[in-house]
């Protein structure tokens, strides 16, 4: 008896029902999931998808390893162009160049490529809860992934950004996942981000003029245009010159005394 005293008796009744709870709890951790969420909205201007390009590495720092970038090279196919080492673990190897399919059963490819068809259409978020093939060997280990759609340098949706959480691979090899649910999101424009409507004016307040403006006026000297300055300096008339006293003054000083000899031809009579 797990929880001790006799079987039959009345303070124990009930005890026999006890559910467990990993029943109501998922043991894949979602947080990586929700983190790289939030910093792809923090990205959006408005309802338009990011970039690839602004995508930086050191904001997903501490996921880095569980996140990775597709690129999408035909209708229902993206391959990995970016995969960090977790990712690599749980296929066994290096995924750089594999399409994400790879990663799936072969009844689940179908439903992963209208995923991704749908999520670089629409766009929208795309959300799957995964579970490994079981054996003798081992059980059925559960996965989540989460897709968000980014623009290429052309401006197309043509690239995403995924995280990838799963209960791990202690056997090293590659694991093949079915897909047990798919949720698609339509990209939600931010709240945050409502677009400027100006305030209806009716036409009284529309004449009227702005008093702060009127009083900023009220102190501004009226500015002369330089168009009618030339105009006044052309109208003005030729000033006399004026002649200088002082000049003329030091010049007849400075003239020396002399004697003039005035001689005459006319002789005296005898």
């Amino acid at each position: 008896m797990f929880f001790g005293g006799s079987k039959n008796s009345e303070q124990d009744k009930g005890h026999d029902k006890v559910v467990p709870m990993k029943n109501f709890r998922n043991s894949v951790s979602v947080s990586p999931m929700r983190q790289a969420e939030a910093y792809w909205t923090a990205l959006q201007r408005g309802d338009d998808i990011p970039n690839r390009s602004q995508i930086d590495p050191r904001g997903l720092e501490n996921i880095l390893s569980q996140t990775f970038i597709l690129e999408r090279v035909a209708p229902g196919v993206a391959r990995f162009r970016l995969a960090g080492q977790k990712v690599n673990e749980m296929a066994g190897m290096e995924v750089r160049g594999m399409p994400i399919t790879a990663f799936f059963t072969p009844d689940a490819r179908k439903q992963m490529s209208a995923a991704l068809e749908h999520m670089f259409e629409a766009p929208a978020i795309v959300e799957i809860e995964m579970q490994t093939e079981g054996s003798r060997l081992r059980g059925r280990r559960e996965a989540r992934m989460l897709l968000l759609p980014l623009r290429s340098d052309l401006g197309d949706v043509s690239r995403a950004l995924g995280v990838f959480v799963s209960e791990g691979n202690p056997s090293k090899t590659s694991q093949r996942f079915s897909i047990s649910s798919i949720e698609m999101r339509a990209v939600a424009k931010k709240s945050s981000d409502a677009e400027f409507k100006s305030k209806p004016r009716d036409a009284a307040d529309a004449n009227s003029a702005n008093p702060d403006f009127a009083e900023l006026q009220s102190r501004m000297q009226p500015e002369t245009s330089i168009l009618q300055e030339a105009r006044d300096l052309a109208d003005r008339k030729p000033l006399k010159p004026v002649r200088d006293t002082a000049r003329a003054d030091a010049k007849s000083k400075s003239k020396a005394p002399h004697l003039r000899l005035v001689s005459s031809r006319n002789e005296p009579a005898v």
